[in-house]
């Protein structure tokens, strides 16, 4: 049989520990502050990125290989997905359909 050992955590330690929400406050200022809106953004933008990133490495593309098909040079399609430049809509649908993929609006 096994020895299974208890782990015991330090409540006082615990209740000490910041949230997720308490980093960014500090870091980025509060919800809705101009700072806090531009790191949002940004991270969604990387985000969005990753995905297009990750189906185009899952479908065996190159980035120029993606760059031919929407008509965009591979360098761009690099600068995109290091997130060192900012991808407008109509570039991520671009991508997207040149991928396959197909999104929906949702409202809520």
């Amino acid at each position: 049989m096994e020895d299974k050992k208890m782990i015991k955590f330090d409540e006082k330690k615990l209740a000490q520990l910041k949230t997720g929400s308490q980093h960014l406050e500090e870091k980025y200022g509060p919800e809705g502050s101009p700072s806090r809106v531009e790191f949002e953004a940004k991270a969604k933008a990387w985000y969005y990125a990753e995905l297009l990133r990750d189906e185009r490495k899952r479908q065996k593309l190159t980035q120029q290989q993606l760059g031919e098909r929407i008509g965009k040079k591979r360098e761009y399609i690099s600068s995109l997905e290091q997130g060192k430049t900012d991808m407008q809509l109509s570039t991520f649908m671009l991508i997207a359909n040149a991928l396959g993929l197909r999104f929906s609006l949702v409202l809520g």
